[in-house]
């Protein structure tokens, strides 16, 4: 899990355009279920891009096996869909939706506070770090517009 409560998993390694690219899925929680998104990428640069379909699942290991049925076929019309909705300059979206992400666990950590499932300290030392690092991301954001990946 990273920090930003996002699970990656990589799924396979298919050739798109004459060139290998990493196909993993990214799972998050949005409060109510986990939801994968695939994420096509360079295996040696990292760059890549989202498909912006949706595979939802009750835990992060039932939506990796939803992601680990989709077929060579699948992956490649995914591809070229996410390839279609591509974004120019994506460092600003990657940031803020790492962003987005923090906040929801924010959110998530303070739910679970009030609702007594994590203890009053811990959840307050919790808020703490993430507030920290929103603030930190917030100052790297001005360097990260107009940029391409």
């Amino acid at each position: 899990m990273s920090d930003y409560g996002i699970v990656q998993q990589h799924l396979s390694t298919i050739e798109m355009d004459g060139k290998p690219c990493d196909v993993s899925v990214r799972i998050a929680y949005d409060g109510i279920e986990y939801i994968g998104r695939l994420y096509f990428s360079d295996p040696v640069t990292g760059h890549g891009m989202p498909d912006h379909g949706a595979i939802p699942g009750r835990t992060v290991e039932e939506a990796v096996q939803f992601a680990r049925r989709l077929t060579l076929e699948d992956f490649t019309r995914r591809y070229h869909r996410a390839r279609a909705d591509k974004r120019r300059y994506t460092a600003l979206r990657k940031a803020t939706d790492e962003m987005l992400m923090k906040i929801k666990y924010l959110n998530r950590v303070s739910i679970n506070m009030r609702r007594g499932l994590l203890d009053a300290e811990g959840a307050r030392q919790e808020i703490e770090l993430i507030q920290r690092q929103l603030h930190e991301m917030i100052d790297r954001l001005p360097g990260q517009a107009g940029l391409e990946e």
